[in-house]
């Protein structure tokens, strides 16, 4: 069973991620509201995958693309799929730049999360 750290400063959005992949079967290690407590979470939980939402608080300069770029200097090989907004586009792609596998865009479309999900994991 695949573990994923879900990031998300949004109580609400963490649940409702959380929801979608536990009905897929699928572990929720851990979760965490800012990029930085996100990057301390992975090298503690050593997750499968990372949902990461791009817009989050600033904490010590560090926002999602910030925490996806130190996360893959930890692990080049970690699998992170970024989660925005409408409207982001260009965080979108900096974030792919930055090493993230794939993205989800707000409001959930559950099928969307899981077919991203089971492409980034090779399911």
């Amino acid at each position: 069973m695949a573990k994923v750290l879900v990031v998300d400063d949004a109580l609400f959005m963490r649940k409702m991620l959380s929801d979608i992949l536990k009905k897929e079967g699928i572990e929720i290690c851990g979760e965490a509201e800012n990029g930085k407590d996100a990057i301390n979470k992975y090298q503690e939980l050593k997750p499968d995958l990372v949902t990461m939402d791009i817009v989050m608080p600033r904490v010590e300069e560090i926002d999602g693309i910030v925490a996806v770029r130190e996360i893959i200097k930890i692990d080049p090989q970690a699998k992170i799929i970024m989660v925005s907004a409408m409207g982001q586009h260009s965080l979108v792609v900096e974030a792919i730049q930055a090493g993230a596998k794939d993205f989800v865009t707000k409001p959930f479309q559950p099928s969307r999360v899981v077919e991203a999900i089971n492409r980034v994991l090779g399911g």
